[in-house]
């Protein structure tokens, strides 16, 4: 793991602590699941779940595998406070807030 990495990690569950206004190390695990996350994303297919801005639960099978072909315009910067993936099912690109992941299958 790169420095670079570490920091993003740390930076993040600062981010879910403020956010949140749970524990610091409650919001350093949900990071650590969401790193593993994206890197599952970046090398396949992954399943997993989140709470929509609505409240009801969303289960998602996203990628980030071979979807540079399927980026659109210059999209938004990414500032840290959402997760961006492609979902399967919808054939599009979706986002959720770091702090409402649920879980990963």
């Amino acid at each position: 793991m790169k420095g670079q990495e570490l920091s993003k990690i740390m930076r993040r569950a600062w981010q879910i602590a403020r956010a949140t206004g749970k524990a610091f190390a409650v919001a350093l695990s949900k990071s650590w699941q969401l790193y593993r996350l994206t890197k599952q994303m970046r090398a396949g297919i992954v399943r997993f779940a989140y709470e929509k801005a609505d409240g009801t639960l969303r289960k998602a099978i996203g990628t980030l595998k071979e979807v540079a072909t399927l980026v659109k315009g210059t999209g938004r910067h990414d500032d840290g406070r959402t997760v961006k993936y492609y979902d399967i099912e919808a054939d599009g690109w979706r986002s959720f807030k770091v702090e409402n992941l649920v879980t990963v299958y």
